[in-house]
């Protein structure tokens, strides 16, 4: 990631820590001339060191002004970069790989972890100007005495082991600080989705509120404030024996030497000086140590986002003609069982005209099955096969484009993400008449104008999308779970059917059995198994369901 970050600003980069060092080496000139100026024996002399004065003065304002827009600069970048980073990952990485991740872990790396990251490149400027201040500083003292410089080495070795201490534990707060964050962000978003049922139930809402929440909210707050405390006590340590070593200086050190005046004048306003650049150095270092831990954080989560899908190297029919799934198998953890759950191996063909209904209890793997025939998941074991090209990972992505899909946890854009045109939004607004919601929601320019709807409603929208898209394919996750009678039977009786004479593959999973003699044919599941495929009496003219052996009818055509 820092290679990244690095690579994407280096020239912007260099320029910017380029006009700091200028900047603290102006300072350090500055309190030069000062320590001139005090023990100054000519008024011709103060003159011509005035204009001196005057010139780097100017300068170390110039080039402060300067390093500071560069960096902030700088910082927004690095920002923008390191979220289209994250983004990209996101959007290329396996769906699998990335439901296993979650979502807090994502979100808490595109806003907190890569706003401390891009706050670290903002203290930059800081860190630098105030660092050559304070080497310039310690070589002026050396130039001095060399004698009292090692005293002061000294002063500031024991500073920095202090220092280096407080760092170390500071360190570990804040990653534990950290890493309960991404745990904070899952309650975040509990905290929205799970609102009704905070209300409905007030001891559930009070343990959330007071064990869950809380304790994570205070956690964080314990470990950050104890970390950066940490912090500020090594500071003041560190003023603390600045301030020591000028009160050694004027009262013990500097005995009965030449030019005593000018060098404890020295010492003391170089130190003085020096207290200022040292404090906010150190103020600065934990910073970069919080970006430390959040790059450490986005690291963990970008390798986790390392299974990038292949570039394709063979081009798919963007037709279907029929569809085969050949022995595909696929396990996962099953939390109700406390088991490993495995779906198939299943023997399945979808054709184009075909309403497949997909029926079987909770559990039973219909979800599953649903994502793994529109390529969301990959095949453990078997194949997927489109018009005789085998879906490999190389073209799976291919594939998804002829589906569209309405799962139970679907989500809703407010734009339709295609090309805006009257034609499209008259369409839509046409569907949204037909579903019964022209008065609450129009298409225009391509979007939606408000999406503040019951799911019911929402779930309406997302059929205007499916229809708009107008893929091949279309899979229906218990669309109609959440829609009234009336809009069940428009769904069942006159959508589906609809759909079907535009030469539509359809897959509905579905629990409403009095629609299934609707369908050309049943599909049951259980515990991850296809255990029956029906062809319902209405479609063939009998009375009774007629059982076909799809995985037959698959192994007669290979």
């Amino acid at each position: 990631m820092l290679t990244y970050l690095i690579r994407e600003s280096r020239h912007l980069l260099v320029i910017a820590a380029l006009v700091s060092i200028v900047s603290g080496v102006c300072s350090v000139l500055l309190i030069m001339q000062i320590n001139r100026a005090l023990t100054v024996e000519s008024i011709e002399a103060g003159k011509n060191l005035a204009i001196q004065f005057a010139v780097v003065a100017v300068a170390a304002m110039l080039t402060r002004m300067m390093s500071s827009m560069l960096f902030e600069r700088l910082s927004q970048k690095v920002h923008a970069n390191l979220r289209r980073f994250i983004s990209s990952r996101v959007m290329s990485v396996d769906y699998r790989k990335l439901e296993q991740i979650g979502g807090p872990k994502v979100h808490s790396a595109l806003s907190e972890h890569s706003t401390r990251v891009a706050e670290f490149f903002l203290s930059l400027p800081i860190i630098l100007v105030n660092a050559v201040i304070v080497i310039g500083c310690m070589v002026y003292m050396a130039w001095l005495s060399w004698q009292i410089f090692l005293a002061a080495v000294v002063v500031i070795g024991l500073g920095s082991l202090g220092y280096h201490f407080a760092h170390m534990k500071a360190v570990r707060h804040l990653g534990a600080a950290s890493r309960e964050q991404d745990r904070l962000f899952s309650h975040f978003r509990s905290l929205v989705d799970g609102a009704k049922e905070l209300r409905l139930n007030a001891a559930k809402r009070n343990k959330f509120t007071q064990d869950v929440l809380g304790s994570s909210i205070e956690k964080v707050r314990y470990e950050r404030t104890f970390g950066m405390s940490l912090f500020s006590a090594s500071v003041a340590w560190g003023n603390f024996l600045i301030y020591a070593f000028i009160g050694l200086v004027l009262f013990a050190l500097v005995g009965d030497i030449p030019d005593r005046a000018r060098v404890m004048t020295g010492f003391a306003l170089v130190f003085v000086y020096m207290v200022v650049p040292l404090e906010g150095l150190l103020l600065a270092l934990p910073r970069a140590n919080l970006a430390k831990v959040s790059g450490e954080r986005i690291n963990e989560v970008t390798q986790q986002l390392d299974d990038i899908e292949s570039e394709p190297s063979t081009r798919l029919a963007t037709q279907l003609n029929r569809l085969d799934i050949r022995g595909v198998a696929h396990s996962y953890y099953h939390e109700g069982a406390d088991d490993i759950f495995t779906l198939g191996p299943i023997d399945l063909v979808f054709t184009p005209g075909q309403i497949t209904y997909l029926v079987g209890g909770n559990g039973s793997g219909k979800t599953t099955l649903a994502k793994l025939l529109v390529g969301l998941y990959s095949p453990e074991r078997g194949s997927i096969v489109l018009n005789d090209a085998v879906v490999e990972d190389t073209n799976r992505d291919q594939y998804r484009q002829l589906f569209s899909t309405i799962f139970s946890d679907f989500y809703l854009f407010d734009q339709l993400l295609d090309t805006a045109s009257a034609e499209l939004d008259a369409k839509g607004n046409a569907l949204l008449a037909k579903l019964h919601l022209q008065h609450k929601v129009q298409v225009k320019n391509g979007a939606f104008t408000t999406l503040a709807l019951s799911q019911g409603q929402r779930k309406r929208l997302a059929l205007v999308v499916a229809y708009l898209e107008d893929r091949p394919f279309l899979v229906f996750d218990e669309w109609a779970a959440d829609q009234d009678p009336l809009f069940k039977d428009v769904f069942y009786r006159d959508l589906l059917p609809e759909l079907k004479a535009k030469n539509k593959t359809v897959v509905v999973i579905t629990h409403d059995h009095h629609y299934f003699q609707l369908a050309d044919r049943l599909i049951r599941m259980e515990n991850g198994q296809v255990v029956a495929v029906e062809i319902p009496a209405e479609n063939l003219s009998v009375s009774m369901p007629v059982r076909i052996d799809e995985k037959a009818l698959v192994a007669s055509d290979v």
